[in-house]
């Protein structure tokens, strides 16, 4: 009993020991400063865009048009859908309204190359405003056209919120395909 109680009072005394160097080393890693709430948006907004043009790129052309349920809309569709969307964004915070309806029509964007380059260009251009606008810009009231004026950057998060909802959507449009979405897979 001795020699255990020993034991122990020899392996407190190492940990003991080492939580001082193991403070040290963590006092070495500089701590970043917190992002602006323009650059804060816009992460996310890029992060988002990120998953949702990988889906976009990575999702089998012949299956564009696959849809879980007959009320659904096809991955194609939901692509646009979400890309659209972001004009939401886009549109109100610069004064304008919104270019595209809720569910807009695939006319011209018939092949996956035309949705992608749809689903790309509506990211880049919701990133150019957030740049544009920068942290005071996001303090603005515009109408978004509701009974309320939002502030530039609540109505960015709703619509980060919105295409997190679909990528949601798309990666179960992935599983029931047997495939697996691109953020899922083994890191390289």
């Amino acid at each position: 009993m001795k020699r255990f109680s020993k034991v122990v009072a020899v392996l407190f005394a190492v940990c003991l020991a080492v939580l001082p160097a193991r403070a040290q080393d963590t006092k070495k890693q500089e701590m970043k400063p917190a992002l602006s709430m323009s650059e804060g948006v816009l992460e996310q907004w890029n992060d988002i865009g990120r998953k949702v043009i990988a889906i976009a790129e990575d999702f089998p052309e012949d299956k564009y048009e696959f849809k879980p349920h007959a009320d659904s809309r096809t991955l194609g569709a939901n692509l646009v859908h979400a890309a659209a969307s972001m004009y939401y964004f886009t549109d109100p915070a610069q004064g304008q309204k919104p270019r595209y309806p809720d569910d807009p029509k695939r006319d011209n964007l018939k092949t996956k190359a035309e949705v992608v380059a749809f689903v790309k260009k509506s990211v880049a251009d919701g990133a150019a405003v957030i740049k544009a606008k920068g942290d005071k810009g996001m303090e603005e009231s515009v109408n978004a056209g509701g009974s309320r004026l939002v502030h530039v950057y609540d109505l960015a998060y709703g619509l980060i919120e919105h295409s997190g909802e679909h990528y949601g959507q798309l990666v179960v449009y992935y599983r029931i395909n047997g495939l697996v979405p691109p953020e899922s897979r083994p890191k390289k």
